[in-house]
C-alpha cells in the first residue's frame, strides 16, 4: 500500500520571506535618544523661564516699549528650533513631516470640512476649559496674582505688538501641533506599545513646556493638549488642531489686551 499523495502538490516559495506587516503607529519616528534630548530641552527652556521671567519682564517692559517683540521674536525662534530639531529626528528614519500631519486636502470641501471640525473642537474646547479654570479658581484671577501680572504684561498692546502676536500664534499652531501631537504622541505610544501612554505623556509634557503661566495655567494647557491629541488621533490629520490651536492663541492675546483689566 503507498502513502504517497496522487494529487497536485502546493508549491512554496522560499525565495523570498514574508515580512510582517508594522502599523504606521507602532514605529519610532526617531531615535529614542533624540526624543529624551528634546524633551529634555524643552522643560529645561520651561522651567529656566519660569524663574527668569517674573524678575525681569516688569523691569523690560518699562525700560523699552519694544521689550514684548523681543520676548515675541525669541519664542518664534525657539519654535523653529525645535521644529528644525524634529525634523532631524524623522530624517534619521526616514520619516516627513508631510506624514506626521496627515489629511490632504484634494477638494475644497476636504478643506471646509477640517474648518468646520476645528471650529467644533474650539467651542467645545472653551467650555471644557472655563469649567476646568473655574473649579482651579481661575475665572477671576487677582490683580496682585504674579501670574496674572506677567500674562498681562506680555499682552499685545500697540498695532505692531498685535500683528508680530497674530504671526507668533499661527507660528505656534503649526509648529507645536507637529512636535507634541504629531511627533511626542506618537513616538511615546511606539515606545510604549500603548496609545494612551503617548496621548497622556504628551499632554504633560506640554501643559510642563508653559512654566512661566504656573502650576494651575499649566493643568489647564495640559488638559488642552489631551483634547487636542484626541482630535489629532481620531482625525488623523494634525490639521483642525493647527488652525484651532493658532487662533485660540491668538484670540486670547487680542483678548488680554481689550478685555477690562
Amino acid at each position: 500500500m503507498s502513502f504517497m499523495e496522487t494529487g497536485p502538490q502546493p508549491t512554496i516559495d522560499v525565495s523570498s520571506p514574508t515580512e510582517p506587516v508594522v502599523s504606521p503607529d507602532k514605529q519610532l519616528l526617531a531615535p529614542v535618544w533624540h526624543t529624551i534630548a528634546l524633551i529634555a530641552l524643552m522643560l529645561f527652556n520651561s522651567f529656566g523661564t519660569a524663574a527668569l521671567l517674573p524678575r525681569s519682564i516688569g523691569h523690560a517692559i518699562s525700560a523699552s516699549p519694544h521689550a514684548r517683540l523681543y520676548v515675541y521674536g525669541f519664542t518664534v525662534f525657539f519654535e523653529f528650533l525645535l521644529l528644525f530639531l524634529v525634523w532631524i529626528g524623522l530624517r534619521l528614519k526616514r520619516v516627513t513631516f508631510r506624514e506626521l500631519i496627515g489629511g490632504r486636502w484634494k477638494t475644497p470641501e476636504d478643506f471646509l470640512l477640517d474648518v468646520g471640525i476645528a471650529i467644533g473642537f474650539w467651542v467645545v474646547a472653551l467650555f471644557v476649559l472655563g469649567g476646568l479654570a473655574y473649579l482651579l479658581g481661575l475665572t477671576h484671577p487677582s490683580p496682585t496674582d504674579e501670574v496674572t501680572k506677567r500674562m498681562s504684561a506680555l499682552a499685545p498692546h500697540t498695532r505692531w505688538d498685535i500683528g508680530v502676536w497674530i504671526g507668533l500664534s499661527i507660528v505656534a499652531g503649526f509648529a507645536e501641533e507637529i512636535i507634541f501631537r504629531g511627533y511626542l504622541q506618537r513616538q511615546i505610544a511606539a515606545i510604549s506599545g500603548k496609545f494612551y501612554l503617548g496621548l497622556i505623556a504628551s499632554a504633560v509634557i506640554f501643559g510642563a513646556g508653559h512654566g512661566y503661566e504656573g502650576a494651575r495655567r499649566m493643568l489647564l494647557i495640559a488638559v488642552f493638549g489631551l483634547m487636542f491629541g484626541l482630535l489629532a488621533h481620531f482625525r488623523k490629520s494634525l490639521r483642525p488642531g493647527m488652525m484651532a490651536h493658532a487662533w485660540h492663541d491668538a484670540l486670547v492675546g487680542i483678548a488680554l489686551r481689550f478685555l477690562p483689566k
